[in-house]
């Protein structure tokens, strides 16, 4: 069996052997001119009997190293690297000391002056106005450690290094060329400019910095709560005050509106009529009538003379939520959580427009003589202008994140505030202009915002929280939190409705604790006795 093995794989000759062996270290020796590799060599080659040679495991790895030093030695012509173009080596090492370090480059030397012993020709020298010029080493020597770490780094310096120097040297002979010169010369015609003294960049100069244009809010007397009325049967969901600044009317979930005494707080009348809670209400300026709506779909017109229900206006799918009159036209304008705005006829009860384009329940709407003269806001956190004479929208504004609530047109300024969970925004009017955000959030849902004359800004929170703010500057100056009526769950601390009678000097606010609570400033207040909260200008300002 053996001699059977030995004929059908014969030993190679020593010469075969040595072919394979430098067929397996160098797989590309053997290759002639033709391409072809060494199988017709090692088919001429006549068979031998000799044996194999065994090699142990530590003569194969010695066999292997030893080709590889070799294959990757210095002397392999295929491993030696290019020379160095210095011109071009020297520019790129410039151009990129230049992009990292040119503002850390040239640094001021520490002004260390080493003490100098006193000798007898310096009184001399002092009268006679002769001074001693510092030598170039003067600098060096000043820094503790300079000489050592300059003995240590000679004689080690790599090409990088040599290469740096090299830049070095060649700027400083450069500066040293010119430094005689009265104009610096920038290599073409005309772009002679007069020589300036370097300057050093200390990081105050490298860094910008802008002041503050933020405008600094003045001091406001702070609001205090002198009244609190009670009544309602349920949470008290809107509040308008009368143009004759005698009275104020509030609608409340028991389904009632109720005329109150501005100056006393007396009631002084009830009206019945809404199956439902009652979410808006509105006095005419140039008619004794006052409008209401609530969540019954009814939308009512009511005589004062009378006090009666004389019109109603039919039309909406669902609860109404909010409502506006136009102040120049005999127009009435209501939303509600069929999505739509519906503009109608005051006189004839008939709807003029149907405003759609909303995707939720419209929640705030508010009307003004210029265009846009129809503005509202709506659950899907946009804000629509609509165009009165064609029925169409003008302008959408979808800077908010959450429903909007609550709109608010300045008194002076034509100017839009809105609000929503996020925050409260200022538009500039007619096209929508973002102009700035409040500087802080109220944290809560904001159901009520109102603004006066003096430019104080009341949000209301479904929290409880009332917040006083600066128009102008947006800085937040007081937080108050009412506490609820005795006999309320704390739960029921949320503000649902706000508004400044016609003088704006008092401000009713109406909750879901069933009361109407009622707000003036302390005229005994001095910014020394109730500074207002701190202002801190904003830093980055967001641009939506």
């Amino acid at each position: 069996r053996e001699a059977r093995a030995r004929a059908r794989h014969p030993a190679p000759t020593p010469n075969l052997r040595r072919k394979m062996e430098t067929r397996d270290l160098y797989p590309w020796a053997t290759l002639d001119r033709a391409g072809e590799g060494y199988e017709d060599a090692v088919k001429d080659e006549p068979l031998s009997d000799e044996p194999w040679p065994k090699r142990t495991l530590k003569e194969r790895v010695l066999m292997h190293q030893k080709a590889t030093l070799e294959f990757f030695g210095k002397d392999n012509w295929m491993l030696t690297s290019p020379p160095m173009h210095e011109r071009s080596a020297k520019l790129k090492m410039a151009i990129k000391i230049r992009d990292e370090y040119q503002a850390v480059r040239n640094m001021p030397p520490p002004e260390i002056q080493p003490k100098k012993k006193k000798r007898a020709g310096d009184d001399e020298r002092a009268e006679t106005g002769a001074a001693a010029a510092p030598g170039p080493a003067s600098a060096d020597a000043a820094i503790p450690g300079m000489d050592a770490a300059k003995a240590a780094k000679k004689g080690k310096e790599t090409d990088i290094s040599k290469l740096i120097d090299s830049i070095d040297d060649g700027e400083k002979e450069k500066t040293r060329a010119g430094a005689d010169a009265i104009v610096e010369f920038k290599g073409e015609a005309g772009t002679i400019v007069p020589k300036t003294k370097k300057m050093y960049n200390y990081s105050a100069q490298i860094i910008p910095r802008l002041a503050s244009k933020w405008p600094k809010p003045p001091w406001h007397a702070p609001w205090k709560l002198y009244r609190v009325i009670s009544g309602h049967l349920g949470w008290v969901r809107s509040v308008t005050v009368d143009p004759s600044n005698e009275w104020f009317a509030t609608g409340s979930a028991d389904r009632t509106i109720k005329i109150w005494d501005l100056a006393s707080g007396q009631l002084k009348l009830t009206l019945t009529g809404h199956i439902e809670q009652v979410m808006g209400l509105a006095v005419s300026d140039r008619h004794p009538y006052m409008f209401s709506c609530g969540l019954d779909k009814m939308v009512k017109c009511w005589d004062l003379e009378y006090n009666k229900v004389i019109r109603h206006y039919h039309g909406h799918l669902s609860g109404v939520y909010s409502l506006a009159l136009h102040p120049a036209l005999d127009v009435l304008m209501t939303g509600g959580r069929d999505s739509a705005c519906r503009v109608w006829d005051m006189r004839t009860k008939t709807q003029v427009f149907c405003l759609s384009g909303h995707d939720n329940t419209v929640g705030s709407i508010v009307s003004q003589e210029n265009n846009p003269q129809v503005i509202t806001g709506s659950y899907d956190s946009t804000v629509k202008f609509w165009d009165l004479a064609a029925g169409k929208c003008q302008h959408t504004l979808t800077y908010h994140k959450k429903g909007v609530r609550a709109l608010a047109l300045h008194p002076r300024e034509f100017t839009l505030l809105s609000a929503s969970a996020d925050n409260i925004k200022k538009f500039a009017l007619p096209n929508g202009r973002f102009m700035h955000n409040m500087l802080s959030q109220q944290k809560s849902i904001v159901n009520s915002l109102s603004v006066n004359e003096d430019d104080v800004v009341v949000s209301g929170g479904d929290n409880g929280s009332l917040y006083f703010w600066d128009y102008k500057s947006g800085h937040n100056f007081q937080q108050a939190a009412p506490k609820v009526q005795p006999g309320s769950m704390e739960s029921e601390a949320g503000i649902f409705a706000s508004a400044f009678d016609r003088t704006g000097t008092r401000l009713i606010t109406v909750e879901a604790d069933k009361t109407i609570k009622m707000w003036k400033e302390d005229e005994d207040a001095t910014p020394e006795t109730h500074p207002n909260l701190e202002f801190h200008p904003p830093r980055d300002l967001r641009r939506f």
